[in-house]
């Protein structure tokens, strides 16, 4: 058994959230440059493309947010069924999100929904809980703009329906937000279970490297048959027109009932913000 106070949580979650709305991940800007090359020189995808990977270069330098939106803060605790947590879990969590927001004076976005009053600290998080085998305890922090998230959908479709209508689902997503999801996006698609664990599946695609392909041949033609359609659309950077729209899809499933086909679609703009660490 393994003691994990909460107070080293506290300080992870907080290094985790300066760290994630600073430094986007190695493998999103490789996705961008990629992107770059395929606009031809001198168009605006090409220019907003270039603008793009330029922010993200300054912010690293800088530390400083590369996205004004510092988002929701979306925390995955990959809890070891071997693993103690002494003290607790969802105020050491909170506690780091508050101070990385005020602290490092990150934009606090937080609010009551009906009142819309704002908590000030951009608390509380988005606690996504699953208990795993082994000793460790394993964070990812993803803070989560409202500029994609409000472009993401949820079908119930019928079992008959089938894979074109899956893909059908995905590509009309992307279409119809348009510029609004700020593309390039990563589109995380979650299939099956129930409604929320067909959400749930789909925010975590979001959370794989950029190009990794699913666990079945379906899932892998559901992203393959998506990303070309939608690069296909002409939406293009920032919806400037372009080659590239979607830096890739991701799908995961889970296993439905017999009346069922959730489908989850979790739009993520170009700054895919997320940062990980073992305990």
């Amino acid at each position: 058994m393994r003691i994990i106070k909460d107070r080293l949580i506290e300080e992870c979650i907080y290094e985790l959230c300066t760290y994630a709305c600073c430094v986007l991940p190695s493998d999103v800007i490789s996705a961008l440059e990629a992107a770059k090359c395929n606009e031809l020189p001198g168009s605006a995808a090409y220019s907003t493309l270039s603008d793009i990977i330029e922010n993200a270069e300054l912010a690293k330098q800088s530390m400083r947010p590369c996205c004004q939106d510092t988002g929701m803060t979306v925390v995955f605790a990959d809890i070891g069924e071997e693993v103690f947590i002494e003290g607790s879990l969802n105020r050491a969590i909170n506690e780091g999100v508050r101070k990385a927001y005020i602290e490092e004076c990150f934009r606090k976005s937080v609010l009551d929904p009906i009142t819309r009053k704002n908590t000030m600290d951009n608390t509380p998080a988005i606690i996504h809980i699953r208990f795993v085998e082994g000793d460790n305890l394993k964070l990812t922090v993803a803070p989560k703009g409202f500029g994609s998230e409000n472009m993401s959908k949820l079908y119930m479709l019928r079992p008959a329906d089938g894979i074109d209508s899956i893909i059908n689902a995905v590509v009309n997503t992307v279409i119809s937000a348009g510029a609004c999801s700020c593309p390039p996006v990563i589109v995380g698609v979650g299939i099956g279970g129930t409604s929320e664990i067909a959400c749930e599946t789909a925010k975590r695609q979001l959370l794989r490297k950029i190009g990794s392909k699913a666990d079945t041949p379906e899932l892998r033609f559901i992203e393959y048959e998506a990303t070309r359609r939608i690069n296909a659309s002409g939406i293009g950077a920032m919806g400037l027109g372009g080659n590239i729209t979607a830096l890739a899809v991701h799908a995961g499933s889970y296993k439905t009932h017999i009346a069922g086909l959730p489908v989850a679609v979790n739009m993520q703009c170009h700054a895919a913000r997320h940062a990980e660490r073992i305990l």
